[in-house]
């Protein structure tokens, strides 16, 4: 009789099989782009009668893939190329969001796509790259640690050991190959900043190879009660149902349980890095003149919107108007089956301050950017968690999406 794979060991055999489908992905997607690139350079490239080339012929057909999104990246196919993790900083408050997806310009993906192929780093289009982000940041909301991987144009040369990967740059060295770093941050714009990149194995996915997430959220301490927010806090930390926490996506997101590892607030560290300058200098043009404080939150993975939703109930507790006991409450999902309506915390000051990953190490740059900005409060009365009105469940969300299918 068979043994039945717990959860656990369930989902360590889909990874590394993912793994291995992603491995063999690239192995086609490399043997591809080659047969692309002859096909593009024949037909480029055509004879004249005389056996020469014709000057004519080449110019016109130049101008007309001039006009073809991408053109460049075809005749980089024929290049060595390296899959490469990048880690990226960027104020968020004029993009909306990270990814490309949501057909809103500017975003910060468009942006780093607009440099690759303007530095000629990018080989083959943005499917045939095995492109890969850690999080999907939303509109606002800014970052200094993000990461990207992708397959971009190498200068080494092609190592003997390369097991049929053609083209591709297994071996992790890193003298002689292109400054990344340098090249990117020539032609993005100045809120955009690449902070450092690695080699990383070709099976490497800057989603799925994410051990965790660390979020940042700063704020000034005015008249918080912190003790109160800190006990509060401490009560997210473990693993929980966290649907009273995030917007609900009730059509792609089925399991709701999330891990959070550490919880902790405190005020900042007057010893600061760089990169906390940055964030310092973004923050103290929102308020007067206060001590700033941070929320550090670090998981494994979020819903969408939900550190926002947990910093926002964390302020009433802060401010009195709710017991740090609603935690509780909203994490007990078999009595608060609606989520009561209120409004998220504000995205500017998030931050996504790290994404941890097993044997990558970045190589980093002393190249960055400081932007200013100015916001202001607004004062508003509250209601009491669960006194509000609330939101369709899961359950009934489903039905009305079977309803309409």
């Amino acid at each position: 009789m068979a043994t039945q794979l717990s959860d656990a060991e369930l989902i360590t055999s889909l990874q590394a099989r993912v793994k291995e489908l992603e491995a063999e992905n690239a192995k086609l997607l490399s043997q591809l782009a080659d047969c692309r690139s002859h096909e593009m350079e024949k037909k480029v490239y055509v004879p004249d009668e005389r056996g020469g080339k014709s000057k004519k012929g080449n110019r016109k057909s130049e101008e007309k893939i001039e006009k073809m999104p991408g053109y460049n990246t075809r005749f980089m196919s024929h290049h060595s190329r390296r899959y490469v993790a990048l880690k990226v900083m960027y104020f968020g408050k004029r993009f909306y969001g990270f990814a490309s997806e949501a057909q809103m310009e500017p975003t910060v993906e468009s942006e780093l796509f607009k440099a690759f192929e303007k530095t000629r780093l990018l080989v083959g289009d943005k499917k045939e790259s095995q492109y890969s982000r850690c999080g999907r940041t939303d509109k606002g909301v800014s970052s200094v640690g993000q990461v990207i991987a992708l397959f971009l144009r190498s200068n080494l040369k092609i190592s003997e050991t390369n097991n049929g990967n053609s083209g591709v740059v297994l071996d992790e060295q890193h003298e002689g190959e292109i400054d990344y770093v340098r090249v990117l941050n020539r032609v993005l714009p100045n809120d955009i900043r690449i902070m450092g990149w690695c080699p990383a194995p070709v099976d490497f996915h800057a989603r799925f190879s994410c051990l965790s997430r660390e979020y940042k959220y700063f704020f000034w301490k005015e008249n918080l009660n912190i003790q109160a927010m800190e006990s509060a806090g401490n009560k997210l930390v473990g693993e929980h149902d966290f649907r009273n926490f995030c917007k609900m996506d009730a059509a792609n997101v089925h399991n709701y349980r999330r891990r959070i590892k550490l919880f902790e607030i405190s005020p900042t560290d007057v010893r600061l890095r760089l990169v906390d300058i940055f964030l310092t200098l973004i923050l103290v043009f929102l308020y007067n003149d206060n001590q700033l404080w941070v929320i550090k939150i670090r998981g494994s993975a979020f819903l969408w919107h939900q550190v926002r939703c947990m910093v926002v109930v964390l302020f009433m507790v802060g401010k009195g108007l709710e017991s740090p006991n609603v935690i509780d409450i909203l994490l007990d999902t078999a009595r608060i089956l609606r989520k009561p309506q209120y409004t998220m915390a504000s995205e500017v000051p998030l931050v996504l301050q790290s994404c941890e990953f097993d044997n990558i190490k970045f190589m980093c740059s002393s190249d960055q950017s400081l932007l200013h900005f100015q916001g202001s409060k607004k004062k508003v009365s509250h209601v009491p968690l669960m006194s509000r009105p609330t939101e369709p469940s899961y359950e009934e969300r489903r039905a009305k999406l079977n309803t309409v299918a």
